[in-house]
């Protein structure tokens, strides 16, 4: 995990640095940039699809994280209450992004993004400090989860998976820092750079403890969520299970807008086709673990861990042996090894947990 916050923290700034590497040009488009490095053609079809695929998996694993922390408020407060399928609180997420997705800009819901990023620090407190009051277990295990070595190494395969979708922001960071002022005595990566270190340590702040407390309680019977696994203090489990739905009702809409940016004017004005997309495949398949390590191997590591490393090699052509050199050339292995494995212990993961899902449950 460590590793990973490292190396995307690298990359990212690399990013930042290349956003207006051309004098006179800003580069607002994962694209554009791209475009920049690997020709006009060529690098539309190495990002856009890879930039895509980031963007929507993220919005579904958030349609799926907002419907369960809906149904476990529902469930802690009401014990007894009627029985509500976790589809209906799918819909009812889908349903408020139906309006949210209307509004003019994403200016028009900057409390709500302000609240989130608020909520994402609020929330996981809550669930390491819940954690480590309630102790560790009598029953805890550190132990391989699964029981067959087989079956060990697809769990091997989907950890992966899961740390490199943890750390995506790669794919949103251009067309954010677009948003800054730039001039050439004050360049946009200056602010965009600090902004970036403030959010990488309030991520670790909020990643960190949550993923160690967490397994050390729990061991290897920790939910994919951790608040899952908590059910007292009441109030608080809710309180947090509230703040993770502010949150990802905010972040939803930071990785969609680029997404309609780019596929509006095609799919809604020419197919009247409804975005509603995301809304479906996760009340279809509403598995967090496989979701995430699927999609963090397949699309994530190559846009958060290798991408950018490629383009910076073509276009600033480090000497060879360098230091810049080794760990361009690092970070892409590492990222390839992630983008082999992940999605197979994710497609694993995925295959295991629809054996025994009833659809639309």
């Amino acid at each position: 995990m460590v590793l990973s916050w490292v190396i995307t923290l690298y990359t990212l700034w690399q990013m930042v640095e290349m956003h207006e590497m051309v004098p006179g040009k800003r580069f607002d488009r994962y694209h554009e940039l791209g475009q920049h490095a690997f020709g006009e053609k060529l690098g539309l079809w190495v990002v856009v699809p890879l930039q895509l695929m980031c963007e929507v998996g993220v919005d579904i694993v958030y349609v799926v994280t907002g419907g369960t922390s809906m149904k476990k408020i529902y469930n802690v407060l009401y014990p007894d209450g009627k029985e509500i399928r976790s589809t209906w609180f799918y819909v009812a997420f889908g349903a408020l992004h139906c309006f949210l997705s209307h509004l003019p800009s994403f200016n028009s819901i900057t409390a709500i993004s302000f609240f989130a990023a608020l909520m994402s620090l609020s929330y996981s407190t809550i669930a390491w400090v819940a954690s480590v009051r309630k102790g560790v277990q009598p029953t805890v295990s550190y132990g391989p989860r699964s029981a067959t070595p087989k079956a060990q190494v697809f769990d091997f395969f989907s950890g992966l998976g899961d740390v490199a979708f943890a750390f995506a922001g790669h794919n949103v960071v251009l067309e954010i820092q677009a948003t800054i002022p730039s001039t050439p005595g004050k360049p946009s990566k200056g602010p965009m750079w600090k902004g970036v270190v403030i959010a990488y340590l309030v991520v670790a702040a909020c990643y960190f403890p949550v993923a160690f407390c967490g397994y050390l309680v729990f061991g290897n019977q920790v939910e994919d969520n951790v608040l899952v696994s908590l059910e007292k203090p009441v109030y608080l489990i809710v309180a947090a299970n509230a703040f993770v739905l502010v949150h990802v009702i905010g972040s939803y809409q930071v990785f969609a807008m680029p997404v309609f940016d780019m596929m509006e004017s095609f799919l809604v004005k020419q197919m009247h086709f409804k975005p509603i997309f995301t809304m479906l495949v996760a009340i279809t398949l509403p598995f967090f673990g496989g979701l995430l390590s699927f999609l963090g191997g397949f699309s994530f590591a190559p846009t958060s861990y290798y991408i950018p490393c490629i383009i910076w090699l073509i276009i600033y052509k480090p000497k060879r042996f360098s230091l810049s050199w080794f760990a361009n050339y690092i970070c892409i292995g590492i990222g390839l090894i992630l983008t082999i494995l992940g999605p197979i212990g994710g497609m694993i993961s995925l295959i295991h947990s629809s054996e025994t899902f009833k659809i639309f449950s």
